[in-house]
């Protein structure tokens, strides 16, 4: 393979990880603009391959690159986090779309995506590496998981591969850029390494749809399609490559395969890098807080911090120590992320713990959904028999997934301070001490466990307050308003999202009245009306009507009748005027594929950018059209994981 490099030779990462010299550093700030920087100018690094350990078949990039690519393929891999191993040739490719938000949050400037190296680049056929002067050389990482709760082995990416680490100058924010699509690995198993259009489409518009509704979620930066490969899935269809970035790539799997494989060193390894260079360090991590404390911290979201890395406080008996800490800041940004699903509406559809990620993101994107009309059974995965996925079932999988990785991490947190003695690192657990560890570590989960759960409804709260119109919570609003609307959606089959939009836009003066609000009722209504057993026009007015009236007494309670204006403007800068639905997608995907149509991709894109505009000056008929009703036999689709 001739994969050419994409930097120049003075870019300082081709001699060493080293930091630049202050001269450097000044010649390097001078290019920056407020418009971004070139590919070239852009500061990559490959942090995680430097300190974490590589797959012992092929420990170098030169051993990876000198193998025959079809050498790279589908085997065990024990001892290593990842395997070097370059993207397959891409045969034309051609660039389909650019998210013009993670061109900017990565740091590049417009007008970058046209340019041959990146096009190049997004596509696979060139990687910052080549054997006279080195750089950066691709990867592929290696874990395990839990699958529908069945411990499922080896998994790893066997069609992702990451290019190398890039930090925004401006943010000082570092992303590990990757490809979906880009080909085999040995985490493959059976499959081919390749990426179907059709789900390619959905993970590039949907993750920044996520982004653009401030959902913690993994990135997509271009979508290019591999015209001429041909890949077989339920139908032979055409591949494409995803260039997608994240703070991290690491996931509960990652601890989850070293766990099974009884590798402690490794585990000891892979937890101190999460902190140290995956988290802003130990001395970041949450300190010690006890059970009592736990609300009331979360009520601000103020946790403590600034424990020194070792040092360990005694609260209940128990021993916190720096691992603990980290498990417990694992915990709080999934905690935080689960509540914001569930506050929008968002199905993942398959939330094993190798798509459960460390950093807190949304993650791996197969057969996800928005909600249509509210239920919370609904599941998107049409081979989730058991709904093990439903909506309702998302926060308690998550934290299902996070005892998994309490149990990777038990015997560093079980440990207390002893953490750091010799004969503990190098000898393990004794006898004697076995009964000790474990009691801490599960009391330690335990704890962590009320902690999730005090986050997570914390956060839940703010953003379904936010989506009402509150400025302040009061303790009724769980049981007043949240449970009473989610009840009245359910039983009258009324849609999630359009609930919120169309509350935004409604008068408090014209709820003033039982009629009025009778009125306004049908406004929640579906072109053909409303569903649900029992019910009549009449008393379907009558329930919305009611829930009206305790929202409005509340809004006024926050705002006063003067400001109205005000809050109409807040709800609606946090509800989304325009999701993308599954239905909307599936039109996508048809138009793209069988009608190469490329402007709907563009137009998609720029709305879930902007989900919150009334319009975006694109086509007017067909906004109205996906931000309106429904289609009546298009609601709660599923699909399936292949892709």
């Amino acid at each position: 393979m001739n994969f050419r490099v994409l930097a120049s030779p003075r870019n300082c990462m081709f001699r060493s990880l080293r930091p630049p010299s202050v001269r450097n550093r000044l010649i390097q700030m001078a290019h920056l603009s407020t418009a971004g920087i070139s590919l070239a100018e852009l500061p990559k690094s490959n942090v995680f391959t430097s300190k974490l350990p590589p797959d012992p078949a092929f420990d170098t990039p030169e051993s990876s690159h000198k193998a025959p690519r079809e050498t790279l393929g589908p085997r065990m891999v024990k001892g290593a986090l990842f395997t070097y191993v370059r993207p397959e040739q891409t045969d034309e490719p051609e660039l389909l779309g650019v998210s013009s938000k993670a061109m900017n949050d990565l740091g590049l400037k417009s007008g970058e995506e046209q340019t041959s190296q990146f096009k190049a680049l997004v596509a696979g056929n060139e990687i910052w590496w080549n054997e006279e002067q080195g750089g950066i050389y691709p990867w592929a990482q290696c874990y395990g998981g839990w699958q529908f709760g069945s411990w499922a082995g080896q998994l790893g990416d066997g069609r992702a591969i990451s290019l190398f680490e890039c930090t925004n100058p401006q943010t000082n924010t570092r992303n590990e850029l990757q490809l979906k699509g880009a080909g085999r690995t040995p985490y493959s198993r059976f499959a081919d390494g390749k990426a179907v259009l059709r789900s390619s489409i959905r993970e590039y518009v949907v993750s920044e749809a996520l982004s653009a509704l401030g959902i913690p979620t993994t990135r997509a930066l271009s979508l290019t399609l591999v015209p001429n490969a041909k890949v077989l899935r339920e139908r032979l269809e055409p591949g494409a490559i995803v260039a997608r970035f994240a703070e991290s790539w690491l996931r509960i799997g990652t601890f989850d395969l070293l766990r099974v494989r009884g590798d402690r060193e490794l585990i000891r390894k892979l937890a101190t890098y999460v902190a140290e260079d995956v988290f802003n360090g130990w001395e970041s991590l949450p300190a010690v807080v006890s059970l009592r404390d736990q609300q009331s911290s979360t009520q601000t979201d103020n946790p403590q911090r600034g424990i020194p890395g070792d040092q360990v406080q005694e609260h209940e008996d128990v021993q916190e120590n720096r691992f603990a800490r980290l498990y417990r800041e694992i915990a709080r940004r999934n905690a935080k992320t689960v509540a914001a699903w569930q506050a929008y509406g968002f199905m993942n559809g398959v939330l094993n713990t190798d798509n459960t990620s460390i950093y807190g993101l949304s993650l791996d994107y197969g057969p996800f959904a928005f909600m249509d009309n509210f239920d919370p059974q609904y599941t998107p995965n049409h081979d989730d028999h058991m709904l093990r996925y439903a909506y309702r079932n998302q926060p308690s999988i998550i934290w299902w997934n996070l005892v998994r990785l309490g149990e990777s991490l038990g015997e560093l947190i079980g440990a207390g301070n002893r953490v750091d003695h010799e004969s503990f690192i190098n000898d393990g657990v004794t006898e004697e001490f076995e009964p000790e560890l474990i009691k801490r570590a599960e009391k330690i989960i335990e704890r962590v466990g009320e902690e999730f759960k005090a986050v997570f409804l914390n956060e839940y709260k703010r953003l379904m307050g936010q989506r009402l119109g509150l400025k302040t919570q009061a303790e009724s609003d769980f049981q007043n308003l949240f449970s009473e609307m989610l009840d009245t959606l359910e039983a009258l089959e009324l849609d999630f999202n359009h609930f919120f939009r169309r509350l935004s836009g409604l008068t408090l003066s014209n709820l003033e009245s039982e009629v009025g609000r009778r009125e306004a009722a049908s406004v929640f209504f579906h072109a053909e009306g409303f569903g649900g057993i029992g019910y009549t026009e009449a008393t379907a007015r009558d329930r919305i009507a009611k829930w009206l009236d305790s929202w409005r007494l509340r809004v006024l309670e926050d705002w006063g009748p003067a400001n109205d204006g005000e809050r109409q403007k807040a709800m609606k800068s946090v509800n989304p005027n325009f999701v993308p639905r599954g239905w909307i997608l599936d039109e996508v995907i048809e138009r793209v594929e069988r009608k190469g149509d490329r402007d709907i991709l563009d137009r998609t894109m720029q709305m879930s950018l902007n989900p919150f505009n009334d319009e975006w000056g694109l086509d007017k008929q067909e906004e109205e059209r996906f931000c309106g009703d429904v289609p009546k036999y298009k609601r709660a689709m599923m699909c399936s994981c292949s892709s």
